[in-house]
């Protein structure tokens, strides 16, 4: 096959090429054809959820200090330990960590033990009911939701999770930047 006026190649007939345009996730295929098009999803069958799941520690003003992104059928408590040890890792020194009440699985006696940080779980008051503001919790919430801000952050468009990663580092030191010129310009 020679390439056209443009130097692009033209696609082969239906046949011989088929199945090496299948294993990369030819963009003629239907959803349903190849599974692993879009990277390592998950399914987390507590949240009814498919995907990937975003586990970030933040600081007390909400700024990302690490991130970890895997598929969905990983555990809450697996994740918050992935996160935890990316940041021993990288030599954080940290004070009080609050954690939602999904996280309580172990993960407490785990941080204290093997990495020396303290977990202080924050529950939800007993007898609520509907939407109730926890302390501390809205810091992270907060957070989540400046990421949802950037459109390519809406939903997982990424198809690694090194790269979904990469664009929510960007995101958040996008947000941090903008933060940081207000409060210099006042």
């Amino acid at each position: 096959m020679g390439t056209d006026g443009w130097g692009a190649t033209p696609r082969p007939a239906h046949g011989a090429g088929t199945a090496a345009r299948a294993e990369r996730g030819d963009p003629g295929q239907s959803d349903g054809e190849d599974d692993g098009k879009r990277g390592p999803r998950g399914y987390d069958a507590g949240k009814k959820t498919s995907g990937r799941k975003r586990h970030g520690l933040v600081d007390t003003e909400g700024f990302l200090t690490e991130l970890e992104v895997h598929p969905a059928n990983v555990s809450e408590s697996a994740g918050a330990k992935l996160v935890l040890a990316k940041a021993k890792a990288a030599g954080r020194r940290l004070g009080t960590i609050w954690i939602d009440g999904g996280y309580q699985t172990g993960v407490v006696e785990w941080a204290q033990t093997e990495l020396g940080y303290t977990l202080e779980v924050v529950l939800r008051p007993p007898g609520s009911a509907g939407f109730t503001v926890l302390p501390r919790r809205w810091v992270v919430e907060r957070t989540f939701a400046w990421m949802g801000r950037y459109r390519r952050l809406s939903k997982d468009y990424e198809a690694l999770a090194a790269s979904s990663e990469a664009v929510i580092w960007a995101a958040c030191g996008m947000t941090m930047l903008r933060r940081l010129v207000k409060h210099q310009a006042s």
